[in-house]
């Protein structure tokens, strides 16, 4: 892994990716406790204040300070993407290996589970699951990890596959290793490094989708605070200040651009076979 981030660091678009990933995690974990105001505190009597030295990036159309909310957001979207994408890593790891080693009836099972979850389009799967449990950090998380299971599960099942025969494999066996040591030493390692860069790039496609749900009123749930949330209460009241929206947007662009170029740079570093042609 040090040598990856050294490669991603050498990289000119790999160097911009991390820092952009960094300024966005220091925003995001160290703005509640720099900007001295309280996140859902109102104050309508400066509501729509255009960016000043006292509000950095301006108030909302209930007089809050927007630079300590759009922080919220932050932790609120790292929150959800870092979680989602650690429950899909996992469950779909465990998923694609069992359907490696599992006999042919079990292996179909679980690949027509892929199918059937990724038939559902997590917008449409968003509308179901708030219809019966209503919204909820909790409900974003579960349905945007249940939908990117098998984006995890077909990978690891396809190198598990390219795996199973491996001559050290076949010689860790015959020395008596079991079962489980052979999968959790040997076979898990071997495939983690195309799981991870997977994981890495899908952590801007997370983040816009928490943003697309709570825009719609799916997602996370006011008074708290999420990029989505802001983006929507900013375009009600476009005409009165357009400083909501504008930073906003800014924060979602630089978080995906971010950890974009910085996913891209680490597939490069890590397997240089997908490095994309010039």
């Amino acid at each position: 892994m040090r040598d990856a981030f050294t490669a991603v660091w050498r990289s000119p678009t790999g160097r911009i990716g991390l820092v952009l990933v960094v300024l966005v995690l220091l925003f995001s974990l160290a703005g509640p406790f720099v900007i001295p105001y309280e996140p859902n505190k109102l104050d309508v009597l400066h509501r729509f204040a255009g960016p000043t030295t006292v509000h950095w990036m301006g108030t909302d159309n209930l007089g809050r300070d927007l630079a300590v909310r759009m922080a919220i957001g932050g932790q609120i979207a790292l929150t959800v993407a870092l979680s989602t994408i650690g429950i899909s890593l996992v469950g779909g790891t465990l998923l694609g290996i069992a359907a490696a080693y599992a006999p042919a009836r079990i292996e179909r099972v679980i690949l027509v589970l892929f199918d059937v979850l990724s038939a559902f389009p997590p917008l449409i799967f968003a509308l179901a699951i708030v219809a019966l449990l209503g919204p909820g950090l909790d409900k974003v998380i579960f349905i945007l990890a249940v939908t990117m299971v098998p984006h995890f599960g077909r990978i690891a099942r396809a190198q598990t596959l390219s795996l199973k025969q491996a001559p050290f494999l076949d010689a860790t066996r015959v020395l008596g290793a079991s079962a489980a040591r052979l999968v959790l030493v040997h076979v898990v390692p071997n495939i983690m490094g195309p799981l991870v860069v997977l994981a890495s790039m899908d952590i801007p496609v997370v983040i816009t989708l928490e943003a697309g749900l709570s825009f719609l009123g799916i997602g996370v749930p006011p008074p708290r605070a999420s990029w989505g949330g802001l983006l929507h209460d900013g375009y009600t009241s476009l005409t009165q200040s357009p400083w909501p929206v504008t930073f906003a947007g800014l924060m979602l662009i630089l978080a995906t651009l971010g950890f974009t170029l910085f996913g891209e740079a680490l597939r490069d570093a890590i397997d240089p076979k997908l490095r994309a042609a010039p």
